[in-house]
């Protein structure tokens, strides 16, 4: 039976060049449905859905997985989903490109070990093994990568206080020429990307970062060639340098994420000089509460974090709990607000947060974006309650 405006899975299967397993199989995955199913189970398609088929086609040669492509919402205002999501997708063609080229080392290596030994060398097979397998790590790395990107670009693009915080906090750190600096989950690098100039060329960082994936957008943001900067993974429970190493120790909004945080200051306090200073970023109880109360006020059921991280190191205890480590603890506030008029890096931000609010959110997504709209198009106040503590031994 022909209906006027449809297709049937055969014809919607041949306009698009796959088969028609292709499209049940979309279909039996909830990524393709289609627009209308006969009383006899015949599935027809429309121009619409052939639009939503070449979309997946593309996210699926360009790499993104089922679950991805089932996860993303694509409409004709939802693009900005595609952009982040492209880009971290760019982040992980450029990794497996380099993994791509550690793997075809360690192939010539073990060639070449073979032909010499005449034997083969099971530890470098099984170093090809693990090479080959680090896609799901830097995935999951590279989303939370994704995430820090979009809540740095909102207090960027639409924070009142025109110095910026990564310039501000520069600026307390009073760096020198010769000191040696480390910081401890240096993220993307942005303290440094932008102030870059000001650093004097007499200095040792050290950048470090439990993740790997961290640790490779920073050197692709600052550029490995700088010899002033090194990278190294480090958990911060588990410093690996000697005592009295550092003249500054910069952790920024990290303690309130460690599990064991007497220990991770005890480390810190260990490898700073006795004339060095610790400088520990947080926030406290105020901050960003208006973006709590605008997605409540829409689903009371969206939680945007498992907890207040400001309740484990905070600025409102962050220096009781600095006091067993250290003598002199200055707090100093960062003077701030967000004001925003624009849903789109808004949103961004809140589907950022690590909490449930991507469940709620997404199926409902044109509904939240209105609603959003709705609430800040005659500008939208965001409180900043942000600063830092100043250590010295």
């Amino acid at each position: 039976m022909k209906i006027p405006g449809f297709y049937s899975s055969g014809e919607f299967a041949r306009m698009a060049q796959v088969s028609v397993r292709t499209i049940r199989f979309y279909d039996k995955q909830n990524i393709l449905k289609p627009s209308y199913v006969a009383p006899s189970g015949a599935r027809f398609y429309t121009d619409s859905d052939f639009a939503r088929l070449q979309q997946i086609l593309l996210l699926k040669y360009l790499g993104f997985s089922l679950d991805d492509i089932r996860e993303m919402t694509i409409g004709d205002s939802d693009y900005h989903f595609m952009v982040s999501s492209l880009k971290m997708q760019k982040k992980l063609v450029q990794d497996r490109m380099e993994q791509l080229e550690l793997v075809a080392e360690a192939i010539d290596s073990t060639v070449n070990a073979i032909e010499k030994d005449r034997q083969l060398d099971w530890s470098r097979m099984l170093d090809l093994i693990h090479l080959t397998g680090m896609e799901k790590s830097l995935k999951d790395q590279y989303q939370n990568a994704t995430n820090i990107s979009a809540r740095i670009g909102l207090h960027k693009d639409f924070s009142r206080n025109k110095q910026g915080w990564f310039p501000w906090i520069y600026e307390q750190c009073h760096i020198v020429d010769g000191m040696k600096i480390l910081e401890i989950g240096c993220g993307n690098g942005a303290l440094w990307t932008e102030n870059l100039s000001k650093l004097p060329d007499n200095v040792s960082v050290l950048l470090s970062d439990i993740s790997e994936g961290m640790l490779r957008d920073a050197r692709r943001n600052i550029g490995s060639e700088d010899p002033r900067f090194t990278f190294q993974v480090v958990d911060c429970h588990e410093l690996p340098f000697a005592d009295d190493s550092f003249d500054l120790v910069i952790a920024g909004h990290v303690l309130f994420y460690c599990d064991d945080l007497p220990l991770a200051c005890s480390e810190i306090a260990r490898v700073l000089k006795p004339s060095g200073t610790f400088l520990s970023s947080t926030y406290g109880r105020k901050h960003m509460k208006e973006i709590t109360d605008l997605v409540q006020a829409f689903d009371n059921r969206i939680v945007l974090a498992a907890e207040n991280l400001y309740e484990r190191f905070g600025l409102e205890n962050g220096e009781e709990l600095l006091k067993p480590h250290f003598k002199e603890i200055d707090c100093v506030r960062y003077e701030d607000a967000i004001i925003i008029n624009h849903a789109e890096p808004l949103i961004e931000y809140i589907l950022s947060c690590h909490g449930n609010q991507n469940q709620i959110l997404l199926d409902r997504y044109k509904d939240f974006r209105t609603y959003v709209e709705e609430k800040i198009h005659n500008n939208f106040y965001i409180t900043k309650d942000a600063g830092i503590f100043l250590c010295r031994k």
